[in-house]
């Protein structure tokens, strides 16, 4: 018994070697999901966020996760520094009940660490979810994973097929210089110049963007699947096209990095210049069709002054409080007065705040936590901006995908509010209204 426990802990990690507890998958006191409740236990999926989110993994009719339940994935590579915000954005205590739940080899490996690493002493596997109540991201159909998309591009039949033609996109800033060396094949190349333009980085004109988007031969019906290096870019290509019309787009859910991940074996790339798609002859509908996903100067100060109006700063705190302006063509410190802080990340260029320890989106909970600390809630007429538009079009994309009603970017953000010194500004610590 002692050789086979080893045996089957070999496959998690060196770190399973050294340990002889007792909560290997097989050893787990079992809980039901009524049991669970009863304990107020904390449950906890340890599947990858795709199954998390809504995809329904082989053989189900219907995906996601387990009502009340957090993702912590087995798969996911947490650094030590990384675990107490983890344990403690998913309420998660060594001295209260969880519940794990999924793929064995990952309710082995999680209890492992739990137990080992951060001295959990009531662990629990959850016998019976599969048949618990489950919930799921509203449009979790758009945040697609590479498992799906790579069955797509084979031609296998998958779930939550695109009803019509479909088309792959890179996105990024410049020319596709990492692209030549390696791109998910057959994927075609979207330079961000192309969506926003100089001095203030702020949407072109939408004669431009209707001429870029039949360039690449997307109309209004075409089934659009995005990914980038870097996510936001994406999102913000992701934004504008729901702005025109375009009724199917879709975000590949952690980007490039995700279709690399060592957990997400035999993906291939390759070499070369981008796809081009065949030009559309017409978009098929007027565009936009969303214009009020969109919104100016005017429309921010409107929102500012209205009672259910949410303008919400998506930049690091030291940009929110005015220690940097977070970038280096911006002289101006501070943020827009009576904005509300929809957090980020560590700086300009990262939204570690939105995302998983491998990039993915957060669980949809843990967002609304969030953004709620701050008055952010969905009945809101709500605007997301950054400095110039990136990270607001991924904030407003993972809100979009909640299914909330009333949202929109304020393109030109900080850049532009910045620039007329009658707005007002506001520097310093500050907490919620």
């Amino acid at each position: 018994m002692f050789t086979s426990r080893i045996i089957r802990l070999a496959t998690l990690g060196c770190a399973a070697l050294l340990w002889q507890g007792a909560v290997a998958a097989g050893e787990l006191l079992t809980l039901t999901f009524k049991e669970a409740q009863a304990k107020h236990a904390r449950l906890v999926d340890v599947r990858s966020s795709n199954f998390y989110q809504g995809w329904p993994m082989e053989g189900e009719s219907q995906g996601g996760h387990v009502k009340g339940a957090v993702n912590l994935s087995g798969d996911w590579k947490i650094d030590d520094d990384q675990w107490p915000r983890i344990l403690a954005e998913k309420d998660l205590a060594k001295d209260k009940p969880v519940a794990l739940y999924g793929d064995k080899r990952q309710v082995a490996e999680v209890a492992l660490m739990l137990e080992k690493q951060h001295g959990f002493t009531q662990l629990y596997e959850l016998s019976d979810w599969q048949s618990a109540p489950r919930e799921r991201l509203a449009r979790w159909q758009q945040l697609v994973y590479p498992q799906w998309l790579e069955a797509l591009r084979k031609g296998e039949k998958v779930v939550a097929a695109p009803k019509g033609e479909w088309k792959l996109f890179e996105v990024g800033w410049g020319a596709p210089k990492a692209f030549l060396i390696g791109h998910i094949p057959g994927a075609g190349y979207i330079d961000t110049n192309r969506l926003e333009s100089e001095p203030l980085w702020n949407k072109v004109s939408d004669q431009d963007l209707e001429k870029l988007l039949l360039e690449n031969g997307i109309r209004h019906d075409t089934t659009v699947i995005l990914y980038g290096r870097n996510t936001m870019a994406a999102a913000r290509a992701a934004h504008f096209m729901l702005y025109a019309g375009v009724k199917d787009v879709r975000l590949l859910d952690g980007g490039f990095d995700a279709w690399t991940n060592q957990y997400v074996r035999m993906l291939p790339t390759e070499t070369g210049l981008p796809t081009r798609y065949e030009p559309a002859k017409g978009f098929g509908v007027t565009l936009p069709q969303h214009p009020e996903y969109l919104t100016d100067v005017p429309g921010a100060k409107k929102i500012l002054a209205e009672r259910d109006g949410a303008l919400v700063s998506v930049r690091s705190w030291p940009e929110f409080t005015g220690e940097t302006s977070g970038y280096s063509y911006i002289e101006p410190k501070g943020d827009i007065k009576g904005a509300k802080w929809g957090h980020a990340g560590v700086d300009a260029n990262d939204m570690s705040d939105y995302h998983n320890p491998d990039g993915t989106m957060k669980d949809a909970a843990l967002l609304l936590t969030m953004w709620q600390q701050w008055g952010i809630t969905p009945d809101k007429q709500t605007a997301f901006y950054c400095g110039t538009g990136w990270r607001a079009s991924e904030a407003f994309f993972y809100a979009w995908l909640m299914d909330w009603q009333r949202i929109s970017v304020f393109d030109g953000g900080w850049y532009e509010w910045s620039m007329d010194a009658k707005n007002p500004v506001v520097s310093g610590e500050r907490k919620p209204q």
